[in-house]
């Protein structure tokens, strides 16, 4: 097989609109599956968060061959917060394909990606998927789509894109809305014809650069890299050229290519193919692998930096190892923590005098989606909250700003302004979509704490929230930290029904009857706006005259679950959350009321 048989394709989407569903029916539809094989929906979203969040969090690829012309698919994150994984993976590929839901057009987290496409000087075609949908407006969609690319600053060539629409879960597509429906062809067609073959170096010296990382249970880490010239062999020397410059000759043992979405150990790769290497130690992203003799280097990767940082530290609680957790100490979370920062570009890690870690990341999602992964793998941690990172541009302190848009039905639009308005956003525009009213705002970053589970709270649960990384500006002023108090634990022992029912006016409760609690824990928030400290623990009194039935019936208002993020933008300064494999506790850092007192 020759380069020009070889397609590289990104697939882009907004959270949402279809991309995994459609890969699933491209895959099947090429034949990457036996006929009685069973398979999993969204065969591309593997891990298990992405299955429950719903969204794709790490990239990955797999090929599919139609006709004579080997396509290789490449899924990426929809959300700005995992923007390290999707600069990688663009670097690696000629084309994308932009999927755009009919009814609702391209969204927010679509911009992100697609502006770094177009950046990149990226073939887009465009799929207008979801057809099928009641209400839906294709010819619309598409004309947004025009003005996004505008809005983007694309060049006339990428502006006379090609499209088709399509209805991923009916496995159908067809060039024109009039045309009957087929099956994925038209789409096959449309990648192999409007998506360019890779351009390859015309020397015989094999050049690649690691652009992204792989695991397996058995091979351990893989560099994964597009070549850019020339073929690799098993068994051949080559030179890895480190961050620092450093050449160093190795020998790569083994080189593996998706077939479908497994991967199929092959005897030699060619220019335009992206490939996994083994036997390649201590590598990181960005660097060269070249040939024995003559290197080349290629140009590191940039990526943009990270926004928000967190502390890490040991479960220092009285519950500390009762959860099942294996892995406690200092060491077991430090070296986890440094090999996710190696397969992650965007995020930091750094130890801390007090021997804690800085955490930094590209948001509060792409930092929470690390403590549930630690989480599940049997690990026990605490972290503080989170904090925007600021710089110093010219001598002038400057912090991350975000474009967020909102959309939110229109009686509660002046709500959801006035609390924006109290994080120093400013409105950029403002616009009535039917019952819905769509806002966008540019919000230092430190606003956005938080703000997800405040426009909830103040829209019943309406209020669909997107937000964008703009870049840096000077400092807007104080904002607000949370304005209500906590309810802390005063004891430790078993939460009552009867203690919990009496304490329920003085604010909304975290835990139900039978928590186990200790003392610095918090187990609701507050009215008010200072800390109360209460006794949780405390039953009935009985006695003769006092007996169960002849009080009134204790009926428990149901206490609020707190998802992890909902944690994460909950605590304060002078508070934690603790992360066990079975839960996750808010408390105050320092336990003892009468220290917490003192300091």
């Amino acid at each position: 097989m020759d380069s020009s048989k070889i397609r590289n394709v990104a697939i882009i989407a907004h959270v949402d609109h279809g991309k995994t569903t459609l890969v699933d029916g491209l895959l099947k539809q090429s034949g990457a599956f036996r006929e009685n094989q069973v398979i999993s929906e969204r065969v591309m979203d593997s891990n298990d968060q992405e299955r429950e969040r719903g969204i794709t969090i790490f990239s990955k690829n797999a090929s599919v061959v139609y006709l004579d012309t080997l396509i290789n698919i490449v899924d990426t994150p929809g959300h700005a917060d995992f923007g390290g994984q999707v600069e990688r993976v663009l670097g690696t590929v000629d084309g994308a394909l932009l999927i755009v839901d009919a009814f609702e057009g391209p969204m927010a987290q679509t911009r992100f990606v697609t502006k770094k496409a177009l950046e990149l000087g990226l073939t887009i075609a465009v799929v207008i998927n979801k057809i099928d949908r009641p209400g839906c407006e294709p010819a619309k969609a598409l004309d947004k789509v025009f003005d996004l690319f505008v809005d983007l600053g694309a060049n006339d060539e990428q502006l006379d894109f090609k499209y088709v629409f399509a209805a991923g879960r009916n496995g159908t597509s067809r060039r024109r809305m009039e045309d009957e429906d087929s099956n994925f062809k038209p789409i096959f067609d449309l990648i192999v014809d409007t998506i360019p073959a890779p351009q390859v170096g015309t020397g015989d010296l094999p050049v690649l650069q690691i652009t992204s990382l792989d695991f397996q249970e058995f091979l351990g880490r893989m560099a994964v890299g597009r070549i850019r010239q020339g073929t690799l062999k098993t068994n051949q020397t080559v030179t890895h050229i480190n961050a620092q410059g450093v050449h160093k000759k190795v020998r790569v043992s083994k080189i593996l290519y998706p077939d479908g979405v497994k991967l199929k150990e092959i005897s030699e790769g060619i220019a335009g193919q992206i490939v996994c290497l083994c036997g390649i130690p201590d590598f990181t992203l960005g660097d060269t692998i070249s040939g024995e003799e003559n290197p080349v280097t290629i140009e590191r990767i940039h990526v943009d930096p990270p926004t928000i940082a967190m502390r890490f530290w040991v479960n220092d609680s009285p519950f500390c190892g009762i959860d099942g957790g294996r892995f406690l100490t200092a060491n077991h979370i430090a070296e986890r923590l440094e090999r996710e920062a190696v397969s992650d570009v965007a995020l930091h890690v750094e130890k801390l005098e007090d021997g804690g870690y800085r955490v930094a990341g590209r948001g509060v999602l792409h930092l929470s989606v690390i403590i549930e992964k630690m989480r599940r793998e049997g690990y026990e941690f605490t972290v503080g909250r989170p904090r925007v990172l600021t710089q110093q541009i010219d001598g002038v302190e400057q912090e991350p700003v975000e474009t967020i848009t909102i959309h939110a039905p229109q009686e509660f639009a002046g709500m959801v302004i006035d609390e924006i308005n109290k994080r120093r956003g400013e409105m950029l525009d403002m616009t009535l979509e039917g019952v819905m009213t769509r806002v966008v705002f540019d919000i230092p970053a430190r606003g956005i704490i938080g703000l997800r589970t405040r426009l909830l709270s103040l829209s019943k649960g309406y209020a669909v929230f997107q937000q964008l990384f703009k870049g840096y500006e000077p400092m807007k002023g104080n904002i607000e930290q949370r304005p209500t108090g906590a309810l802390v634990s005063k004891d430790r022992g078993s939460a009552a029904a009867y203690a919990l029912w009496k304490l329920e006016d003085r604010g909304v409760m975290f835990i139900g009857h039978g928590t186990e609690v200790y003392p610095g824990m918090i187990v609701g928030e507050n009215n008010r706006a200072e800390d109360l400290v209460i006794n949780v623990i405390k039953g009935k009194q009985l006695t003769n005259m006092r007996t169960t039935s002849a009080d009134e019936a204790t009926t428990l208002t149901p206490h609020r679950q707190m998802s992890l993020e909902e944690c994460l933008e909950f605590i304060n300064d002078d508070e934690a959350v603790e992360c066990t494999p079975k839960n996750m506790r808010l408390r105050k850092i320092i336990l003892d009321e009468n220290a917490r007192r003192r300091s």
